[in-house]
């Protein structure tokens, strides 16, 4: 036998499949199925209030599974492991994540099949308890009250004024995002904060030259 081959053998030797209890394997898909399960949920929950992706919902918790499974494959041998690693390379998700919130739950259950895959169940579950917490703790943070938008129509092109003495009499803050002006015809958006609404869009609609007033909220960005 030619040192090559010694060498040869002497590598895959030591690089062999290792033995993989079934019974490992079963407890691991368990546990973190039923972490997988838990962040189902617990999804669910934060986005009662926006737009809400059961797909992605479903996905996160198929990829915990998933991930826990190629943590115990790449575990069994370093041979195997190195051809994994050369497949996933050349994979590409061009999925774009629209919401930050997304993107948390999304390394989440990445890492929840990492450190269910390597046996650390504790470090798992008080992981997913830690996150939770911080999650909905934040959550309940106060925090500015969104402007509204205020969009008015107005048939007489000098009634700007009097639309902007009336929202400085409601809105100690405001500002003007919009003015178009066309021949007897005028258009302004104006981004304010009140608390009497229904009296504002009242006297609002009062104003001379005004033909139509809408109040409009959005859940977008806050400004401080």
């Amino acid at each position: 036998m030619s040192v090559k081959d010694i060498i040869k053998k002497s590598f895959l030797e030591t690089f062999s499949i290792a033995d993989i209890n079934t019974t490992d394997i079963l407890i691991v898909l368990l546990m973190t199925c039923i972490l997988a399960v838990y962040i189902f949920f617990i999804y669910r929950i934060i986005t009662r209030k926006s737009f809400y992706n059961k797909s992605f919902n479903i996905s996160l918790a198929a990829l915990a599974l998933i991930t826990a499974a190629i943590i115990i494959t790449i575990q069994s041998s370093v041979v195997v492991s190195l051809g994994m690693v050369g497949a996933l390379s050349i994979v590409r998700f061009r999925t774009a994540i629209k919401d930050p919130m997304d993107l948390v739950f999304l390394f989440w259950s990445i890492s929840v099949g990492i450190i269910c895959g390597a046996g650390l169940y504790e470090v798992a579950i008080l992981l997913s308890i830690i996150v939770t917490i911080i999650i909905f703790v934040l959550d309940r943070i106060p925090v500015a009250k969104s402007p509204m938008i205020l969009v008015v129509n107005s048939s007489d092109i000098k009634s700007e004024t009097s639309i902007t003495n009336l929202v400085a009499e409601f809105s100690r803050f405001y500002k003007v995002k919009s003015r178009n002006m066309t021949s007897g015809q005028l258009d302004m958006v104006i981004e304010v904060r009140v608390k009497e609404e229904a009296e504002f869009i009242q006297k609002m609609n009062e104003v001379n030259g005004v033909q139509s007033v809408s109040l409009l909220s959005h859940d977008g960005e806050v400004t401080f």
